[in-house]
């Protein structure tokens, strides 16, 4: 490994769950990266072999071979370096394993030559707690020899007296990365699945002149499972509000609760201005989402007091964007597609195109107040609002979440003081 501790190209990984996992996954095939660290903060099975069996076969993806291949037989290489010291190859990468504690404190990253971490957790995500906060921080990472810390989750700062540090900012790859500043930017968050979706979805609207006039917006995410569910009914914890998060996974519908129009607002700051509504059904699904997207927009009328407003210009827009400025982030469909086809896609969003559906109606405005103080006006104003429906699928797993935060990770990397 002595070699390799030279390289700025070392990647850390804090957690080897779901995103962890396939974060390995989706960088071993991109080839950025020289070697990997990954922390699990804990022992894993009874010897080695047991972690490296969990890093290549996956329920949901099947295994790291077909990720990497596909069908045509060929399999990866892998062999054990240093069983002691935990290190082993894939395809001759270094992968060390780190089991000491997950307290990013207690990780020394200077040791095994990682600068840039990817926190996989899920349990540090307030970039206001202090670095030697008893239970952790993500600010650990930094004093142990990280120089950036990639959070795989939204920011929640539990104090809402704290603000937002000035070294800490959200960034959805495709949307805002190229706001990061080296500079000043040293705790980024990859906001999440659904909030990477999304803003992929409203981005080419907002830059459309016909679209820009956005009145409000609501959103509803048919979410996958996830492993912060329970597999069958548990006991609620103290204080609990949401008592359907208790139910079990794999025998209802649940209705919850989801950040991701806060987040958005984080990301894109003009939808500020706009009411923007969101929640999330969770179906036992393993894989892939669908965001429902409803808009209602200040519209115009042509000549002939038609809407120019349409399902087909909605389309064409997301067509333009997907051969455009979002090309390969964003991929427009005419396919019927189901869940299981997206498994894997490395787009942020596919949108539906079969299914985007709009309707013009008129805000009937009583001018009689108006004509009292005499001000001169038509007896009655008739204003034209267009609502549309538009549908976009993610794999809020490997092929939406996982391949964006890959993509941030890349440019921080590339971008290094």
């Amino acid at each position: 490994m002595s070699n390799y501790l030279q390289s700025r190209k070392a990647l850390g990984i804090n957690g080897a769950g779901r995103i962890g996992k396939l974060t390995l996954w989706n960088h071993l095939n991109v080839g950025h990266f020289d070697y990997f660290v990954i922390n699990t903060g804990r022992k894993v099975g009874k010897k080695l072999e047991d972690f490296i069996d969990y890093l290549i076969q996956d329920s949901t993806f099947g295994s790291l071979d077909h990720y990497l291949y596909g069908y045509s037989g060929k399999k990866c290489s892998i062999e054990i370096i240093d069983r002691e010291a935990d290190t082993f190859t894939i395809n001759g990468i270094p992968i060390k394993l780190t089991t000491g504690s997950r307290n990013p404190r207690e990780i020394n990253w200077a040791r095994v030559g990682v600068q840039l971490v990817i926190e996989c957790t899920g349990g540090y995500v307030d970039p206001t707690t202090p670095a030697d906060h008893p239970k952790g921080s993500v600010r650990g990472h930094l004093e142990t020899g990280a120089e950036k810390v990639i959070v795989s989750a939204p920011f929640k700062i539990t104090d809402e007296s704290q603000k937002m540090p000035a070294d800490s900012c959200m960034f959805v790859y495709g949307i805002n990365h190229d706001k990061y500043d080296p500079a000043t930017h040293h705790i980024l968050s990859a906001a999440s699945c659904t909030t990477t979706g999304l803003s992929h979805m409203v981005k080419p609207l907002m830059e459309t002149r016909e679209t820009t006039e956005i009145i409000t917006a609501s959103m509803s995410t048919v979410h996958a499972a996830t492993n912060n569910q329970n597999i069958l009914d548990g006991v609620p914890m103290a204080g609990a509000s949401d008592l359907r998060k208790t139910r079990s996974v794999f025998n209802n519908i649940i209705l919850t609760t989801t950040g991701a129009a806060d987040a958005l607002e984080e990301i894109m700051p003009a939808i500020k201005n706009v009411g923007f509504m969101a929640d999330s059904v969770r179906i036992p699904v393993n894989t892939s989402s669908l965001i429902m997207l409803n808009v209602t927009f200040k519209t115009e009328l042509n000549e002939s007091g038609e809407p120019l407003l349409t399902r087909d210009l909605i389309n064409d827009i997301y067509q333009k964007a997907a051969s455009g400025a979002q090309k390969g982030m964003v991929i427009y469909s005419e396919k019927q597609n189901v869940s299981s086809d997206l498994a894997g896609y490395p787009a942020a969003i596919v949108i539906e195109g079969v299914e985007t559906h709009s309707r013009t109606g008129f805000i009937k405005v009583d001018t009689t107040t108006m004509q009292q103080h005499g001000v001169e006006a038509p007896s009655d104003i008739n204003i034209p609002v267009t609502h549309a429906k538009i549908f976009g699928w993610y794999d809020n797993e490997l092929g939406s979440y996982v391949n964006f935060l890959g993509k941030l990770a890349v440019y921080v990397d590339k971008n290094m003081p």
